[in-house]
């Protein structure tokens, strides 16, 4: 038998998974951040219920993890509280909630209008706070719960054209402050993970442009992009034992990236000079 070592604690055979019998709810899980997390959840023991839009793809990708699926539109409010409800009937508690649901529309503020900026609140903001409400008030009925939301790098670095798309993350990192203190007496925690430019289905338009990429490479300290499992690893960390005393509180998964500023416009440029074979 092999003797392994953990948190001070001496394991004969194999290490205990670390989300054993803990139910998982992830939204957006059928791709991306959200997919690489479900896999590593379901690897750690978690029955993982993978939500989304695209209840067929859901329904899939969570049986294929030996878990469920289900339709939800998170920015309906009845029926993510129905989802909430059912999930809670069928499986007795919900312990993890995990939302990286969203999309990026990059645009100056001179050319915000209200079909490009009231899609974007409603998906990045107003349906991430519902699905905190929901996952919380399931919790607090229970033992407690980890609730992570994603958000984005810029919401603490500005960036031109990203108004919309930031500003509703950082709104969002705001209010997981506020659900940290009202639910933490439930055992309930609520963290947010910044995220930086990573390549997923969401981002993979703004990887084609190799100057764009080069120019986030130079401005990051590692020196390299991240990758969604990056994301996956922060993600089990806080849905874990291991984060037991952490709440309220934003990660950032960047290389270094925030004791940077973001490439600007005449980075580019000068970047595009010394580098015309990135154009």
């Amino acid at each position: 038998m092999l003797a392994t070592r953990s948190s001070g604690l001496l394991y004969v055979g194999s290490m205990p998974k670390r989300l054993e019998e803990k139910v998982a709810v992830i939204v957006g899980g059928a791709s991306g951040f959200g997919l690489a997390t479900a896999e590593l959840f379901a690897k750690e023991g978690a029955h993982v219920v993978i939500a989304g839009r695209r209840g067929a793809l859901a329904k899939e990708v969570g049986e294929r993890l030996g878990g469920s699926g289900v339709e939800c539109d998170i920015t309906n409010f009845d029926q993510l509280n129905d989802v909430t409800d059912a999930i809670v009937a069928e499986h007795g508690h919900i312990d993890i909630g995990i939302n990286f649901a969203g999309y990026e529309r990059n645009t100056p503020i001179a050319d915000l209008t209200p079909e490009i900026l009231e899609p974007m609140v409603n998906v990045q903001f107003n349906a991430a706070v519902y699905f905190i409400r929901a996952m919380g008030n399931a919790m607090a009925s229970g033992s407690g719960g980890s609730i992570v939301s994603i958000s984005s790098l810029t919401a603490q670095n500005p960036s031109s054209g990203q108004a919309a798309y930031a500003g509703s993350k950082k709104a969002l990192e705001y209010v997981s402050q506020i659900a940290a203190i009202e639910y933490g007496a439930s055992n309930v925690r609520v963290n947010t993970i910044a995220a930086h430019l990573i390549e997923t289905p969401m981002t993979a338009h703004i990887f084609e442009r190799k100057l764009i990429i080069e120019a986030v490479k130079n401005q990051t300290p590692m020196g390299r992009m991240g990758h969604v499992d990056d994301i996956a690893n922060c993600a089990l960390f806080l849905a874990s034992d291991a984060a037991g005393y952490i709440s309220g509180e934003t990660i950032r998964v960047d290389g270094g990236a925030f004791t940077q500023k973001l490439p600007t416009p005449l980075d580019y440029e000068l970047l595009a000079n010394a580098r015309p074979d990135l154009l």
